[in-house]
C-alpha cells in the first residue's frame, strides 16, 4: 500500500535538501583545508630558497677560492666566464639560477651588505614584503 510507495519514492535518489546540505558541508570542509594547504606550500618554498642561497653562497666561496675574483653574475658559475684562469666550475647547477617562484635570484657583487648579496624576492616577486612575501637574504 501506501508505506511501499514512500519506500519505493526514497529508493529513488536524494533529495534537493540533502544534495544542498552535502554541498554546504564540503564547501566548509574546503574552506578551512584549502587555505591551509596553499599556506603551507609557500612556507615550503620560502624553506628552500633559504637554503638554495645558502647553497650558492657556499659556491660563490668557491668559486673566489678557485679564481680570486668574485663572480659578476651567477651565470659565471654555471658556465665559464672568457679570459678567467683558475675557473673549475660549475660551482652549482643550472637550476640554482631561478627561486621556487620561478625567478632569478637577485645577485649583486660587491653588495651592500657583504663581498656579494644574494636574496630571493619571495613569493611577489617585488623587493620588501612580509610573511610569504617578504625577501629571503643571504646577509640575514
Amino acid at each position: 500500500g501506501k508505506n511501499n510507495r514512500m519506500y519505493r519514492r526514497r529508493e529513488r535518489g536524494f533529495t534537493l535538501v540533502e544534495l544542498l546540505l552535502v554541498l554546504v558541508i564540503l564547501a566548509l570542509i574546503g574552506g578551512f583545508v584549502l587555505p591551509n594547504l596553499i599556506g603551507t606550500g609557500e612556507k615550503a618554498k620560502v624553506r628552500a630558497a633559504s637554503s638554495a642561497i645558502g647553497r650558492i653562497s657556499l659556491s660563490v666561496d668557491n668559486f673566489y677560492l678557485d679564481t680570486g675574483n668574485i663572480p659578476s653574475s651567477l651565470e659565471e658559475m654555471v658556465n665559464e666566464p672568457p679570459g678567467l684562469t683558475g675557473w673549475n666550475g660549475p660551482y652549482m647547477k643550472n637550476s640554482l639560477l631561478t627561486d621556487p617562484w620561478n625567478k632569478p635570484y637577485v645577485y649583486q657583487a660587491p653588495g651592500e651588505h657583504g663581498d656579494y648579496d644574494i636574496s630571493a624576492l619571495g613569493a611577489h616577486g617585488q623587493v620588501g614584503g612580509d610573511g610569504n612575501n617578504a625577501d629571503i637574504n643571504s646577509w640575514d
